[in-house]
């Protein structure tokens, strides 16, 4: 699914696209992704339902303005000013990764309505952040001046760490392609550089407050965000189940593509039909 439409948005290009007629569901990214990870995943869904995906500012085929903020706060603000342009009645919102942290502040603190949430493999409460992203944040000038091939390939290995099996070379290219060039290599350490995790402090301190069908699915095998910080966060939530997919890392996108089409297929047809 490609996006063919732009929201502009405080001097941001939010890039994102629709397919598809009949109850909303809207589609979030994390970091250091794109909506690429959900492009298959849409154009399946856009049989039954209105699918909508999007690039965070700062993300695969939106701006990338060196002098635009990037963190939570930032993309949280973005999401629920798109969300309010598409004028969507209580949307079925799925979110992976750093887009949970999205989802979870528009609906929190900017009182965005889902109609239901289902998180996978997000960031949403701290503990977070890895070696590398610690090391980023001490070194964020330095490593965006790194010779381009470099940069390439410390991409490359940052994002094929997220996956347990093997990464088919052209969806590899798809989410490494965004980062490349002098615009692409500059934002991938900036949006590193702005990871603030007091946001996610914050999000927890409000989890209370989510009273809507939350569904908590975590890949087994997640190297970056351990399976018990996904069981947590389904406790801390009123509403929520928790399930786990065997054999597959943090792309689950990729590595579980029948159990993740299984489990959203169901999820939507209880809380979208």
């Amino acid at each position: 699914m490609k996006l063919t439409e732009t929201f502009e948005w405080n001097g941001r290009e939010i890039a994102w696209g629709r397919a598809g007629v009949g109850p909303a569901v809207v589609l979030c990214h994390g970091t250091p992704f794109s909506s690429r990870v959900w492009s298959r995943y849409a154009e399946a869904f856009a049989s039954k339902y209105a699918v909508y995906l999007w690039d965070m500012p700062g993300y695969g085929e939106s701006s990338k303005h060196a002098e635009h903020v990037v963190d939570f706060g930032a993309q949280g603000e973005a999401f629920a000013a798109l969300l309010g342009h598409w004028g969507l009645d209580r949307p079925q919102v799925i979110a992976h990764d750093f887009g949970g942290a999205v989802a979870l502040r528009a609906m929190l603190r900017h009182g965005c309505a889902f109609g239901s949430l289902m998180l996978v493999d997000v960031v949403a409460i701290p503990p977070s952040g890895s070696p590398f992203f610690k090391f980023v944040q001490s070194h964020p000038d330095v490593l965006g001046e790194l010779p381009g091939y470099i940069h390439e390939a410390v991409v490359r290995a940052y994002i094929v760490g997220a996956a347990h099996h093997r990464l088919a070379a052209e969806r590899l290219e798809e989410l490494v392609a965004p980062w490349l060039g002098p615009d692409g290599q500059s934002a991938f350490y900036r949006q590193i550089a702005q990871y603030d995790e007091s946001y996610l402090v914050d999000n927890e301190a409000r989890l209370g407050q989510a009273r809507l069908p939350t569904h908590v699915v975590w890949a087994e095998n997640d190297a970056w965000i351990p399976v018990d910080t996904g069981r947590r966060l389904a406790g801390l939530l009123p509403n929520a189940r928790f399930t786990t997919v065997p054999d597959a890392g943090h792309l689950i996108q990729y590595d579980a593509p029948v159990a993740l089409t299984s489990l959203v297929s169901a999820w939507l047809d209880t809380h979208a039909g």
